[in-house]
């Protein structure tokens, strides 16, 4: 992995102000943080492991651990959350057995909470990867994910 790593830093000038975006890149590789980007991206930019890893934890958009294949958002935004985005929350919880912010064990979803997509007017709103579901009941979840996994 060491060397992978480094390929994916190389584009970078190893500066204290590339940390962010080296952390960035090494996610858009693996889709989390593995433990030895951090000890990677110290050394290549001369910034302490200790403060790397506290960029890393500052910011929501990264992860520490492997994500799912279909990142599954749902909008808890105030007209999502009006019209019953938390049941829409429960019902993926049951679906996919694994409750907000974790990952099925088979890496096939991970499901998140976001405060809002932008489109209030379809509310309540969940988005599988980049398709936006509107107007979604608690017993259409299922067709969601069917319908998110048939489209591979």
């Amino acid at each position: 992995m060491r060397e992978e790593l480094q390929k994916i830093l190389a584009p970078f000038k190893g500066e204290k102000k590339d940390v962010i975006p080296m952390l960035q890149a090494v996610q858009n590789e693996y889709s989390y943080l593995p433990e030895e980007a951090f000890e990677s991206i110290a050394e290549y930019s001369g910034v302490p492991e200790s403060k790397v890893y506290g960029a890393a934890t500052f910011y929501s958009q990264f992860y520490f651990s492997p994500r799912g294949d279909y990142e599954v958002k749902v909008c808890l935004g105030t007209a999502c959350h009006v019209r019953g985005a938390a049941q829409i929350m429960e019902s993926l919880e049951r679906e996919l057995d694994i409750c907000c912010g974790e990952t099925t064990s088979d890496y096939k979803y991970s499901l998140e909470r976001v405060n809002c997509v932008g489109s209030c007017a379809l509310a309540p709103v969940v988005m599988v990867g980049d398709d936006v579901y509107g107007r979604l009941e608690p017993k259409k979840v299922k067709e969601v994910l069917d319908k998110s996994a048939s489209e591979v």
